[in-house]
């Protein structure tokens, strides 16, 4: 996966950060005597213990025997036993870190901070707006290293790239407990907006039946729309994301793998103008009042905030990195995929179609939750649904094709069923 990569480096440049520093011939952002404050006033005052525990972490701390003080401090909270010199000794010398710290003597420098307890808000603050700054460093050094290195793709690395300048700022951001009265006050402002709206929580499908279901497509989720060929999947996908363009004006992303830019917006035209298929794709010629009908039911799909990209065998870290950009640059709220048996996975699972695209889906969701945007995977059926006697031909989560982890990654799957394309008969009662 590709977060894997960055976390991993992050540690190698973690080790090296004094390296880098004499590099660009400076010191790494740090402060010790802050440090100290800190960890000598969790020896004597158990408030600024809870108040430390709950802001810092072990990366906080520049100087290493101050992080295993810290690590140490930690874990006797999570044993629920008092922080104090002894205690403190005890489990740095359960770890073998003893002697490493500078022993007892080193705790007991620490403890005569005592002013520090009184300004632990300020030093905390301090010591994040530090930790930042190296994991800043660490990220943008190894941009660096990964720029010069022709081995590596473009779209890797600005993946990498974005993701890790996004992970060293998230990292040491906390985000605050909240009283339920300002939650409240949140969600009838919520609701407010959606009395004047749709009444839904996510974006519209344009089916009523369907948004009574879901409440609309909502953010986060990797919603999976699954058929045999020829069904319908991609003139369902390209009504949907009209629907959420034109007339709720929702901007949305259509990634087509399998037709073109403009394939897809002349099925977009006939659908839109009602005009026959084979006038729009130039089988007959139109009539003037034929063009005067194309020209004004197309004012408002002309206008809406579509945006289609037609790149063939896209492979699904230049998806994100597209994505991330039109989410930021755009305001996407809508993803649609066409198809995602056509994207190509890590390069290293080639060959390996079932692992590859258990790849591609895990990515589609990870990148669904961390832009906060809802993703509609098309993808193929096998041929056991139509085989199969029992049921009418309906199809099951088992049928999705080449990878089982499909179902797994996904948190809602649409099949479209036609029994009459497939030659079957429908009771009532198979419905």
């Amino acid at each position: 996966m590709p977060d894997s990569k960055p976390k991993t480096r992050k540690k190698d440049q973690a080790a090296n950060l004094d390296t880098i520093g004499l590099e660009m011939g400076n010191k790494p952002p740090q402060a010790l005597d802050v440090e100290e404050a800190v960890l000598g006033a969790m020896l004597i005052e158990p408030v600024s213990v809870d108040q430390a525990i709950e802001d810092l972490k072990e990366s906080c701390f520049y100087d290493k025997r101050n992080a295993m003080i810290f690590k140490a401090m930690t874990e006797l909270v999570l044993e629920h036993t008092p922080v104090d010199i002894i205690t403190v000794s005890g489990k740095l010398k359960e770890h073998g870190n003893l002697d490493a710290v500078g022993g007892p003597a080193f705790l007991a420098k620490l403890s005569q901070e005592v002013g520090a307890a009184a300004h632990m808000e300020y030093y905390i603050r301090i010591l994040k707006q530090n930790a930042i700054r190296r994991e800043l460093i660490t990220v943008s050094h190894q941009i660096l290293k990964d720029s010069y290195d022709d081995s590596m793709k473009v779209d890797d690395l600005i993946d990498s790239a974005q993701t890790g300048v996004l992970e060293a700022i998230q990292s040491n951001i906390k985000k605050d407990m909240q009283d339920i009265g300002s939650v409240i006050n949140s969600a009838m402002k919520e609701i407010e907006k959606m009395q004047d709206q749709t009444g839904l929580s996510g974006v519209p499908s344009g089916f009523a039946t369907l948004d009574t279901v879901t409440m609309g497509w909502q953010a986060s989720d990797l919603i999976i729309l699954a058929a045999r060929p020829s069904v319908g999947k991609t003139a369902f996908a390209l009504n949907l994301i009209r629907n959420a363009a034109v007339d709720h004006h929702f901007p949305v992303a259509f990634f087509s793998l399998e037709m073109s830019a403009i394939q897809l917006v002349k099925r977009m035209m006939t659908s839109e103008s009602g005009l026959p298929a084979e006038k729009i794709k130039g089988g007959s010629k139109l009539a003037p009042y034929e063009w005067e009908q194309l020209e004004q039911t197309l004012k408002g799909l002309s206008k809406a905030p579509i945006y289609i990209d037609d790149t063939p065998s896209l492979p699904v870290m230049e998806f994100r990195t597209k994505l991330k950009t039109l989410v930021k640059n755009k305001g996407v709220r809508l993803v649609v995929v066409d198809y995602l048996q056509l994207m190509q996975g890590p390069s290293e699972l080639r060959g390996m179609r079932e692992q590859e695209v258990a790849a591609i889906s895990r990515t589609l969701k990870a990148t669904a939750k961390e832009l906060n945007v809802p993703i509609i995977a098309l993808s193929q059926l096998s041929r056991a649904a139509v085989q199969r006697v029992a049921g009418n031909g309906k199809p099951q989560l088992s049928d999705l094709r080449e990878s089982g982890s499909i179902e797994q990654d996904a948190d809602m799957v649409i099949f479209i069923h036609r029994p009459d394309y497939l030659g079957l008969s429908e009771s009532p009662a198979d419905r």
